[in-house]
């Protein structure tokens, strides 16, 4: 009986949905911390809805600090969720939120202030996506679609991150499901400064 009831707390630990995970996509550092404190097990908890870490929900969100936080303390950056995506996947993937939007096309006319806070949130974007390279994230992971970062940065025509991926030894060549590398979104999208980027890189 000893023996059996760790197993079961185990098995709901990983089989249901967590309020750690919920904590993280909510930005709710407070709470994160608390469910680490509590049990360190947490902190690569998987959620019973769709796979996530807390980190990945962090990532979906751009939560700066909670994603610290998690790999300060040492989060796997390359476990998967249901759709075989890890963190770097949703960074690279995240977009302005509606609000973000909102808050960029009312505040523009007003000294630019608009034009900086999208600067603010793009580079805020771009660090996200450099502190899971450094901390050693599989860049070349591919996901249910067989799609790496590269292919949805280029899917973006996101200029800042491409590089970035690149510099970590992305590979331009792979192709997903679909037979597309990512030179080719890069190509069908006709966006030309990419496409060269990435006959470098290969």
């Amino acid at each position: 009986c000893s023996l059996i009831i760790p197993v079961f707390q185990n098995l709901l630990l990983f089989s249901s949905p967590q309020p750690i995970c919920q904590a993280a996509y909510q930005n709710d550092l407070g709470q994160v911390w608390r469910w680490v404190k509590e049990d360190g097990n947490y902190i690569n908890v998987q959620d019973g809805f769709n796979g996530d870490t807390p980190l990945i929900c962090a990532c979906r969100r751009g939560h700066m600090r909670i994603v610290s936080f998690l790999l300060r303390r040492n989060a796997d950056v390359n476990l998967k969720n249901q759709k075989q995506r890890t963190c770097l996947h949703y960074a690279v993937k995240k977009r302005f939120t509606f609000f973000d939007y909102l808050l960029i096309i009312l505040l523009m006319p007003v000294l630019l202030i608009g034009y900086f806070l999208m600067v603010s949130k793009t580079k805020q974007n771009e660090a996200l996506v450099r502190m899971l390279l450094n901390a050693g994230v599989e860049v070349n992971a591919i996901d249910c679609y067989g799609c790496t970062a590269l292919h949805y940065a280029c899917e973006m025509k996101n200029q800042t991150l491409i590089p970035l991926l690149l510099e970590a030894h992305a590979n331009p060549m792979i192709k997903n499901k679909h037979g597309e590398t990512s030179l080719d979104i890069a190509q069908r999208l006709k966006f030309s400064q990419i496409e060269l980027m990435l006959r470098k890189a290969s």
